[in-house]
């Protein structure tokens, strides 16, 4: 049976990887107290997020603006992975909501699965000031990898590169 977890509210949640560039993991990370949440993601799931997040926030902040007093000046956290960094699963889908009440955000992560059974779903309950916070970090998270080839636009990897656009040939 499928198992629904809340961390509501997270006192911590960041993206993160393990690993060489061109070898990392991508994990989504959030905790509550002691309490810590591992996700595996992939690299463009976690681009797709900052975008996400990005145009949620816009729209939020048209639909629900926020008070003077609950805007706050940007705020620092500490957005490493948090130890022992051990993946509950591999996200498939991810969805955001928000909860007017408490004027939070909500990243609802499930499970990728086959087809006909029941993800396991976990529910990041955070401010709009982490999601601020978050949004730069994942976009230097996720630029941090193998550097691209100017020819050919693929990644360079640290034992070198074959670019087909530097055979002769042109594609």
């Amino acid at each position: 049976m499928a198992r629904q977890l809340e961390l509501n509210p997270v006192t911590h949640l960041t993206i993160g990887t393990v690993g060489e560039p061109g070898k990392r993991t991508f994990f989504l990370q959030g905790s509550r107290g002691s309490q810590s949440i591992s996700l595996i993601i992939e690299k463009q799931q976690a681009a797709m997020l900052v975008e996400s997040f990005e145009s949620f926030l816009e729209e939020l902040a048209q639909k629900h603006p926020e008070n003077v007093r609950d805007v706050q000046d940007p705020m620092w956290m500490d957005m490493r992975l948090r130890e022992p960094v051990e993946a509950l699963f591999r996200v498939g889908n991810m969805g955001l909501g928000y909860n007017e009440n408490g004027n939070q955000v909500v990243l609802v992560a499930y499970e990728l699965v086959e087809e006909g059974e029941d993800p396991n779903v976990v529910s990041f309950w955070a401010t709009r000031a982490q999601i601020r916070v978050l949004i730069p970090h994942t976009r230097e998270v996720v630029n941090a990898g193998r550097p691209i080839c100017g020819n050919c636009g693929r990644p360079i990897d640290a034992d070198g590169h074959f670019c087909p656009n530097r055979n002769g040939h042109k594609h």
